[in-house]
């Protein structure tokens, strides 16, 4: 029996750095929009469903759901972990992919490799991602459990981070869960040096600058074609380099048992700005 893949795109209004970041505008669309354009380019079937927060805020996120066509589930603002388990109920999932709103040049033949994997070692992990030890350029994060999985985790789940972030429970605990990684094929490692996701201005103006050079002409470029681009024009690269390697583990680092200090960098001092 065929099982059923639910991606669940979490997304909100509320941002500390960046706020309404999700919609943002690239080439006349909202940066959500445009992710969800590429997430529909997968070989895998597999129904989508926009996560966001039952806050007034969110409300917008709610019409641009519609807008783009794509159902969208509201739960609570900050328990990310319940969120992602009931929309996985309502929608009767065995299969549940997080895929966070701020990657909107995630390159869809990469969600297909990771679900490929999945598949072809189904019954020897709980939990694949691309992410322990990430290799790939940030923002083509792309985690996969199963149903159970995610279920243990929401019923065990207590810490702060791990309700917040939905996943580390499981990748946390090694002897509960059985764990796999894909790791980038190239042995190339640009996790650290490359950022392809959005939390701050400078990624913003990076993310709409690729858009505006590749869409144009192919608008299912991948992850390649952007290193391509890069290395052609390495002022764009130079736009958020500042920011390559931050990412939330900062914020935890202490408390994490598989991260190790090297696969996170602080910020510089923070520029918030309102777009």
């Amino acid at each position: 029996m065929t099982e059923k893949i639910l991606i669940v795109i979490q997304a909100r209004m509320a941002s500390s750095r960046l706020p309404g970041k999700v919609m943002l505008p690239i080439l006349g669309k909202s940066l959500l929009a445009r992710m969800i354009e590429r997430l529909q380019m997968i070989k895998h079937e597999a129904q989508l469903v926009i996560a966001t927060s039952e806050t007034a805020d969110d409300d917008i996120i709610e019409v641009e759901a519609a807008k783009i066509g794509i159902p969208c589930f509201r739960g609570s603002l900050n328990n990310l972990l319940d969120r992602h388990y009931q929309a996985a109920k309502l929608f009767n999932a065995d299969v549940v992919l997080k895929i966070p709103s701020d990657c909107p040049l995630i390159d869809p033949r990469v969600i297909d490799e990771v679900l490929d994997y999945f598949f072809a070692n189904r019954d020897q992990f709980d939990f694949v991602s691309n992410l322990h030890p990430a290799t790939y350029p940030d923002g083509n994060d792309v985690e996969i459990m199963t149903m159970d999985s995610l279920t243990k985790a929401r019923e065990n789940a207590t810490r702060p981070l791990e309700l917040e972030h939905t996943t580390p429970y499981i990748w946390e605990n090694p002897e509960l869960f059985r764990i796999g990684n894909f790791a980038w094929p190239t042995g190339m490692d640009y996790s650290m040096s490359h950022r392809f996701t959005i939390d701050y201005a400078e990624d913003y103006y990076f993310i709409e600058r690729v858009f505006r050079e590749l869409y144009p002409e192919n608008s299912a470029f991948s992850c390649q074609d952007i290193l391509d681009l890069l290395n052609a024009k390495p002022e764009i690269c130079n736009i958020n380099v500042q920011y390559a390697g931050v990412n939330w583990y900062r914020h935890h680092i202490d408390e994490l048992k598989t991260v190790s200090a090297d696969k996170t960098r602080q910020a510089p001092a923070e520029n918030i700005q309102q777009l």
